[in-house]
């Protein structure tokens, strides 16, 4: 049995005692989805509900009382060996051996499809992730975000919702400038500007750009006037360092659907149109010369300043465009996952989406926290290219992407985290990638040994044997994927399905060590090997399903 089988099952005893005139309420207040959870102590039964607390007040009695009418009911359904109420209503379910044991038939069937759910259904979600500027490579917090913003958009998949991975592409601004004068001057044999860009990067950039010049035979474009000079090493600057930027993503198992350019926002009016519908709704107030929008009355800290005083717009003049922009694609969710220096986006982007009548929960914001990699108990501060910062391309070379995703991503977004490359390259169970890949080979094993041995779950299956107490805590964990998926999924923390995939790691390891799968010498293959194999198989689905979340590799071998 399933949890949503016996989800069902509950929900079908509560309409049952409505109906009969044991329990009085009002239509429509049975959940359609009764909430089951497996109890902190596991001596308290394989599952627990807390339904009969929420339905107490419109039935008009004690939770325990609606407890004892569940409990009376839930007890004749097949596959319940006994039912519990605990405390002030709580209602604990033990399954029977043969209920328990049919979930590996049920996981090893659905095979991929285990876990996935249409929960979001519907939903058109907008997830914008990495957004580095292209002025150099991807840096160490922006692979933080490329594996948890690919990871969560993996679990939003999963649960229904059609996601859009988006790379809002920063070719517009100062920092721009400041690339192509750092370029300029690597090719002309200077040090970079004082506010410029370092790094054996940009000597890379400057040569290549002036030997594709050559190669073409055009002008060497470091001899050009200083205008054309600097425009010529800033657009090709700029798309040399995107497609490596692309690339060293592509390697890392992230590809986006939409590449979005800032500068497009400036070059096609958009963020003048939208400058303008603001004025013309009165969300804009003039002041000083320059324009703001009244932010503050959507909860934002302060007004925000949209265009200067100058004339130019402002920064958030683009967040508002772009935000106007992806509602008009048919986004209705946008989640932006930014930096640790962004905290104030929370509330400016939120009261941009109301500034346009929107309901401000369309807009989310992930803040993530700093990343440090740790070698020999030391930080480690400077990239052999990149010169002040570590990039993607340093930890990848390290400890390899399985590692380096896995490592960034079990861990909360709002945490700051120390990656130790020591750890990460150990081939032991303190190193946690290693200990979640090692169970799925182990799974994988297995299986081919017990093949080669005559051990085939078709030739038969008998959940009622799967009766150890490995068994039965190995099958709660496999049962609770699917409620972690979906919790992932509500919550945006695909750190939950690391987790969840280290315990059950765990669990199969210990069964592993108690329960033998295959036949020793002459002894005849039986049912009870076959059955076992089955929750072997279902052990391996589900931590490749686990695994493919979060974008990590689930190797036969190692």
């Amino acid at each position: 049995m399933t949890p949503e089988e016996l989800s069902a099952a509950i929900r079908a005893c509560l309409t049952g005692a409505v109906d009969a005139g044991e329990l009085s309420l009002p239509t429509g207040a049975v959940p359609q989805a009764v909430k089951v959870e497996r109890p902190r102590n596991r001596d308290h039964g394989d599952w627990a509900t807390s339904v009969a607390l929420q339905l107490s007040k419109p039935a008009g009695v004690p939770p325990r009382k609606v407890a004892e009418v569940l409990a009376a009911r839930l007890s004749d359904v097949a596959g319940v060996k006994s039912v519990d109420v605990a405390g002030p209503g709580f209602v604990n379910v033990v399954l029977d051996a043969a209920a328990a044991g049919e979930l590996a038939r049920t996981v090893v069937e659905a095979g991929a499809a285990f876990g996935r759910t249409e929960a979001l259904a519907g939903r058109k979600v907008n997830l914008e992730f990495v957004s580095a500027n292209p002025t150099g490579p991807v840096h160490l917090g922006g692979t933080r975000w490329a594996a948890v913003g690919d990871s969560l958009a993996r679990v939003l998949e999963a649960v229904g919702a059609d996601v859009t991975r988006e790379y809002y592409f920063n070719d517009h601004g100062a920092q721009i400038d400041r690339f192509a004068r750092s370029l300029l001057a690597r090719a002309l044999g200077q040090d970079a500007p004082e506010d410029g860009y370092g790094g054996a990067y940009i000597e890379e950039i400057a040569t290549r750009i002036t030997a594709d010049a050559r190669a073409a035979g055009e002008p060497d474009p470091a001899g050009l006037p200083e205008a054309e000079a600097l425009e010529a090493f800033r657009s090709r600057g700029v798309a040399l360092m995107f497609d490596e930027v692309k690339q060293s993503l592509h390697d890392f198992r992230v590809d986006f659907d939409v590449y979005f350019h800032e500068d497009s926002l400036h070059s096609s009016g958009a963020v003048g149109t939208v400058v303008q519908q603001l004025k013309d709704s009165g969300r804009l107030f003039e002041s000083d010369g320059a324009w703001w929008l009244r932010s503050t009355e959507f909860g934002d800290d302060k007004d925000r300043v949209v265009i200067k005083s100058d004339g130019n717009p402002a920064y958030v003049a683009g967040d508002l465009a772009y935000l106007r922009d992806k509602r008009a694609r048919g986004f209705d969710l946008c989640i932006y996952l930014l930096g640790a220096d962004h905290h104030g986006y929370v509330a400016r982007l939120k009261a941009a989406a109301a500034a346009f009548g929107d309901d401000p929960a369309v807009v989310e914001v992930l803040i993530g926290q700093m990343v440090n990699l740790v070698k020999d108990g030391v930080p480690v501060r400077m990239s052999k290219r990149a010169g002040t910062v570590v990039t993607m391309e340093d930890l990848v070379e390290a400890v390899g992407v399985d590692a380096a995703r896995y490592a960034l991503v079990r861990s909360s977004v709002d945490s700051q985290i120390d990656v130790d490359l020591d750890l990460l390259t150990k081939r032991t169970n303190d190193n946690p990638v290693f200990y979640v890949q090692y169970a799925h080979a182990r799974t994988s094993g297995v299986s081919r040994n017990a093949r080669d041995l005559g051990v085939r779950t078709e030739d038969g299956f008998d959940p009622a044997v799967l009766d150890h107490a490995t068994e039965s805590t190995l099958l709660a964990a496999i049962g609770d994927f699917p409620r972690v998926v979906a919790q992932a999924a509500e919550l945006r923390e695909p750190h939950r399905v690391a987790r969840y995939l280290e315990s059950l790691a765990g669990s199969y390891h210990k069964w592993y060590d108690e329960r033998r799968v295959t036949p020793m010498g002459e002894e005849a293959v039986t049912d009870v090997h076959r059955t076992r194999l089955w929750l072997n198989d279902a052990t391996r689905t589900v931590l490749a399903n686990g695994l493919a979340l979060l974008g990590v590799s689930a190797p036969e071998r190692m």
